[in-house]
């Protein structure tokens, strides 16, 4: 059954969109077909696989508003298995042009349905907000994936995040869960990287992934060549912490 995965934070900088595409990336490196689905205004992900996005003839917008079928906005990436929707700077429209719309929160979850059983798994990358993409995502997911950034103030702000997850739950997915927090940006030479870490499995156990991802000059590179750390430089610590973590998720699974 095919697996719908929401990568969420509302904080930003904390390496939603690099754990989006480089998870997926893994995935498809894993012999898994992997549709990654850019639900951000800023488009970060859709810039990291070198996607021109001026020249885009059909972006997520135009599927949410109900001007596109999800087939006509599908774009295959460098990656055999992995194939992604991509977003542009319309986005933001959706939020203003669908608040007065019944089912506003439903229109992600609809379009996916024609394509959804393609692929093994659907990665949404959401934006940096609690905002109404934010809903469609989790309203259209299975579970939430949780990037949380080894570093001061990391665990603030991440109990709204749970609340959120929680009335979506109770409002318009009952079977939405956590799949689990993936501790980003880890840098081992420092004691608050550890201490976050230890507060982080103090609270929430076994949901915190065995996996660290650490901070990494090649996982910053690799978007301005448009391309996964995985096919930038797989030697990185970036690309094989990333490919431990989707190996990880899949155990899970």
């Amino acid at each position: 059954m095919t697996q719908i995965i929401s990568i969420a934070n509302q904080k930003g900088g904390v390496g939603k969109t690099t754990t989006a595409v480089n998870l997926a990336a893994s995935l498809a490196q894993l012999k898994k077909k992997v549709l990654l689905v850019d639900c951000d205004s800023q488009a970060n992900a859709t810039t990291a696989l070198g996607v021109d996005k001026p020249s885009l003839q059909a972006s997520l917008y135009d599927g949410l508003i109900g001007e596109t079928g999800i087939e006509d906005m599908l774009l295959p990436t460098m990656l055999k298995g992995m194939t992604l929707v991509p977003a542009n700077v319309d986005l933001i429209g959706f939020e203003v042009e669908m608040m007065s719309s019944s089912k506003r929160e439903a229109r992600l979850k609809e379009l996916l349905v024609p394509v959804a059983d393609q692929f093994d798994f659907i990665l949404i990358d959401c934006p940096p907000a609690l905002s109404l993409l934010t809903l469609n995502a989790f309203s259209a997911s299975h579970s939430v994936v949780i990037p949380l950034q080894s570093e001061f103030f990391a665990l603030e702000g991440l109990g709204q995040l749970l609340d959120t997850i929680k009335r979506v739950k109770n409002a318009f997915n009952s079977s939405l869960t956590i799949k689990g927090i993936l501790l980003t940006m880890f840098d081992r030479r420092t004691n608050l990287s550890q201490n976050v870490v230890d507060d982080a499995r103090q609270y929430f156990k076994d949901l915190v992934f065995k996996t660290k991802i650490p901070r990494n000059v090649k996982l910053g590179e690799a978007p301005s060549y448009g391309l996964p750390v995985i096919l930038y430089d797989k030697t990185s610590p970036g690309a094989k912490s990333y490919m431990s973590f989707a190996r990880e998720l899949l155990k899970r699974s």
